[in-house]
């Protein structure tokens, strides 16, 4: 939110609490909308990228004469479709009745079994979940993987120990989801039934799943078996069948995410459970396909979500309609939104801070005193061989020339649409197994607030929508940039020398290039980065060092370059730098999404990723006068310092 006072700095206050010297003006004033659960600078950008498209977007539908190219024209045909509440609304549940009916008919695990690959095709929910990616061993390939199924709640720590979350929380999901089987037409004790056996087998499920912060440490989520030892984790599913009817061809292994779920698998798909199988699958295909039928379905699937998240409404009609479409064309969108908004000549600048920033890491690599000389090579190889996105890509993805509108006129509706883009979408995504994988892939649209590191293919990518103000503008000074766009820039570059990161090598496989002595002094660094985070209290609970290490390296990391980058230019102003990595971090949100975030988010809260790693730098405290006593000094021999 706009305001006079946002940009009005306490420096006063710098030494006890930059985020809040910063920011607290701001946050005294910031309203977070009633549809949000936050607001802030992330936010306001995705905010005003939104607006502009949904501008741009209607001015096209109220002029049918434009002409675009595909797949522009197919998605604008959606977009169309998707603001139809009326036609969705006459719809009601009918759309999504033959896939009821299907489900209903199940009666045995035969039944299932012969329904499996249409089911997978179709997105239908089932008790484990393939997909194909590249073997993190050999990533030039595509492999099968294999993993467990989602939970109903975020995190299988909500179940645990008698969890008050879980109590807060379980009631409004089951009320949310009886609800809408009953707009579905299901009678109000059917509903009730359904839901509460759809539970009994998510209880099954929890205790034999990772917790996030277990998934956070993803290199342990590649476990190869051959595919005949995996076929065997269950009895009564067809897993042999099923994949040569999928693929055409058995695979020789496949990559076990959560090996301890498929130890279990035969404990928890049992003839006993399969009842309560079969009213998960029902219950959480309603669940799912909600938000894609009427404004009845569409509020009441809000529901839980917006208790879990804080929010007072629902997502107004013309922006789900928007997120509806626009996450369907995802690249289409990107493509539009980066060749009209985002110059050559931010890019050039972009492009030429990251080289900066590759130079000073290259430097600190060089002149490390804590490697050896053989890994302080390989990690330069690594740096040389990162690969460098910027604005959006050269093209946009082609399965999006595949996704056709079946129009209204034609029987087409919102629902069966979707469901005929998933389909089209998932054929292409099995189709790759064995095959190169595609290193040009953006998995995030230009239109995206973010940036990311892919340590699979060893790249960074940082699309046109977070390359603005306060992030990054041609009219912010050097400094200012450095400590908006440089530090994620440097912090994404960090992530391939992070817990996680700097376990793939430069061609983005799983392969150990560390020495064993060096390897074992990184993670004594790694834990003192943990104990820097772990306990901090905030939103009335305490941030999990462990699922926010990887980050947390990066932000230390992506700061620290980005503080040495910045001294390198004429114009240094390392107060401005300092500020405006604290206001990159602004945000305001409500109770419930801050402790959600707590729980699952690999991320640290925004305001100790603003004031916990500026403790860690000398040139913070020369530059602002930080002494003892004051509360933003740290003892050295507490200063986490990695990269």
């Amino acid at each position: 939110m706009a305001n006079e006072q946002q940009d009005v700095v306490n420096e006063s206050l710098i030494k006890d609490d930059l985020y809040q010297a910063v920011n607290g003006a701001w946050q005294k004033t910031a309203v977070i909308p009633d549809d949000h659960s936050s607001t802030g600078g992330f936010m306001d950008l995705h905010d005003n990228v939104e607006k502009q498209l949904m501008g741009d977007f209607d001015k096209f539908l109220a002029d049918p004469d434009q002409k675009f190219n595909e797949p522009f024209t197919e998605f604008l045909k959606f977009y169309k479709m998707t603001q139809n509440f009326d036609k969705r609304d006459a719809d009601g549940a009918a759309p999504i009745k033959p896939y009821l009916d299907q489900i209903e008919k199940l009666s045995s695990f035969d039944d299932l079994n012969a329904n499996l690959k249409d089911w997978t095709l179709e997105g239908m929910p089932l008790p484990f979940n393939y997909s194909v990616e590249p073997d993190m061993k050999n990533t030039k390939i595509n492999a099968l993987t294999a993993d467990a199924p989602s939970l109903f709640l975020p995190d299988r720590t909500y179940y645990e120990n008698n969890n008050p979350a879980y109590d807060q929380l379980m009631p409004i999901l089951t009320k949310t989801m009886a609800e809408l089987l009953v707009l579905a037409d299901y009678s109000e004790s059917d509903a009730n039934e359904i839901v509460e056996s759809a539970k009994k087998f998510d209880a099954l499920l929890a205790p034999n799943v990772k917790s996030s912060e277990e998934l956070a440490d993803y290199s342990k989520m590649y476990n190869p078996q051959k595919f005949t030892e995996f076929a065997s984790s269950s009895n009564l599913i067809d897993l042999t069948g099923y994949t040569k009817d999928l693929f055409g061809f058995l695979p020789d292994q496949v990559i076990v995410g959560q090996p301890k779920f498929f130890e279990k698998f035969n404990e928890i798909v049992t003839e006993d459970s399969f009842h309560d199988l079969k009213n998960w699958i029902l219950a959480n295909f309603v669940y799912s396909a909600a938000p894609l039928l009427s404004e009845e379905f569409r509020q009441t699937a809000s529901t839980y979500g917006r208790v879990l998240s804080g929010r007072k409404t629902a997502t107004p009609q013309k922006k789900s309609a928007f997120y509806l479409a626009s996450g369907t064309f995802g690249q289409t969108v990107g493509d539009y939104y980066g060749k009209k908004y985002f110059g050559e000549k931010a890019k050039h600048d972009v492009e030429n801070m990251v080289k900066s920033m590759i130079d000073v890491y290259k430097g600190r690599l060089e002149n490390n005193d804590w490697l050896s000389k053989a890994t302080r090579e390989k990690a330069v190889v690594k740096l040389n061989t990162l690969e460098l996105h910027v604005g959006y890509p050269e093209k946009i993805a082609e399965i999006e020339y595949k996704f056709k509108v079946t129009d209204q006129s034609e029987g087409g509706t919102v629902f069966s649409n979707s469901d005929q883009f998933g389909r089209v979408a998932r054929e292409f995504h099995f189709s790759e197994l064995g095959k190169p994988v595609d290193r040009s892939r953006w998995y995030m649209s230009a239109n995206t607030v973010n940036a990311y590191y892919d340590p699979s293919k060893n790249q960074i990518v940082f699309p046109a929508a977070i390359l603005q103000a306060p992030f990054y503008s041609l009219d912010q000074s050097s400094s200012e940039n450095f400590g908006g766009i440089g530090a994620v820039i440097a912090h994404e570059i960090s992530h391939a020398f992070d817990n996680n990161g700097s376990l793939f090598d430069e061609h983005g496989n799983l392969n150990n290039w560390w020495t064993d002595e060096d390897h074992e002094h990184f993670t004594k660094l790694a834990d003192d980065m943990i104990a820097e985070f772990d306990g901090l209290p905030f939103a009335g609970q305490k941030v999990n060092g462990k699922l926010t290490v990887s980050e947390n390296i990066a932000d230390g990391g992506g700061l620290s370059c980005a503080n040495e980058a910045a001294k390198r230019e004429d114009d240094v102003d390392l107060k401005a730098f300092f500020i405006n990595w604290s206001r990159i971090w602004r945000m305001k949100a409500t109770t419930e999404y801050e402790q959600l975030l707590l729980n699952i988010d690999v991320h640290a809260p925004h305001e100790l990723r603003a004031n916990v790693q500026v403790k860690n730098l000398a040139d913070f405290y020369s530059t602002f006068g930080v002494k003892e006593g004051d509360g933003m000094f740290l003892p050295e021999e507490k200063r986490v310092n990695i990269w």
